[in-house]
């Protein structure tokens, strides 16, 4: 079984800076999960051709249960013109938004979400497409859980793409742990932390089962994408790497599991 996670920059091509669904199904297909954790995803967002991306990748995967929920309802922008979402199953908003997503080839029994406020502060950033180092305001974020019909049972994924700013992120694991501890194990963390090599396992106590640079994807040289995981024994785990594919500044991370 491949768990993986993949931050899809709302499917943009860092190679033409174009956004092809063409280009997403292509990635989809190289990544072939069966349970694929999304991040920066988009719905209804002019940028990416008004697409339900989640829905776009589900297809090319065959994954018969899927679910996007909004971070925020809006187009995210570093001037805010969005407001935070409160939809938890992603079908009360029909305008453009942007969060996460999950698709799984196995039945999903439950979902959860679990949603974080936006750190107070604005960091300088890089942002494609705008000169300088603009500051930037965090977004709400959210982590988004399936409890999925194993071949030995239940377990649980979580996908998340946490803040970018320092200690507020760590804060935002520590919780995410804690809540995902109580969803049926064993349970997988898989998403974008914004927290660079062993720190999400030293933050959270779960066991890293990728050690690899994912980003920027042209070049990796941090790893910000991860795959926690927890109650789950390590002769499990057969095989984890990163994927450079054609579309993002992220690698996407892939995990091969008996589970």
């Amino acid at each position: 079984m491949r768990i993986a996670t993949f931050n899809l920059m709302h499917g943009r091509s860092p190679k033409h800076l174009e956004v092809r669904e063409s280009d997403l199904r292509d990635a989809a297909a190289q990544i072939d999960a069966d349970v694929l954790g999304m991040q920066e995803v988009d719905r209804n967002q002019e940028r990416s051709g008004c697409a339900d991306q989640t829905a776009v990748v589900a297809e090319a995967l065959g994954a018969a249960w899927s679910r996007f929920v909004p971070a925020l309802d809006g187009t995210p922008s570093h001037v805010v013109t969005w407001t935070a979402s409160s939809d938890d199953d992603g079908s009360a908003t029909t305008g453009p938004t942007y969060g996460v997503g999950l698709v799984s080839r196995l039945p999903v029994r439950e979902w959860h979400v679990r949603r974080f406020a936006p750190a107070p502060v604005s960091l300088p950033l890089m942002v494609p497409g705008v000169k300088g180092l603009p500051r930037i305001p965090d977004e709400p974020r959210l982590a988004l859980a399936a409890v999925i019909d194993g071949p030995r049972g239940p377990f649980t994924v979580v996908t998340a793409h946490l803040s970018f700013v320092p200690g507020w992120n760590v804060a935002q694991l520590r919780a995410l742990t804690k809540w995902a501890s109580m969803l049926p194990g064993p349970r997988l963390v898989a998403g974008d932390l914004n927290l660079p090599g062993i720190l999400p396992r030293a933050v959270s106590g779960w066991r890293q089962l990728a050690r690899t640079a994912t980003y920027p994807s042209y070049r990796p040289r941090l790893q910000f994408d991860h795959v926690l995981a927890h109650g789950m024994p390590p002769s499990m785990t057969h095989r984890a790497h990163a994927l450079r594919l054609p579309v993002s500044d992220h690698c996407a991370v892939a995990v091969d599991l008996e589970l």
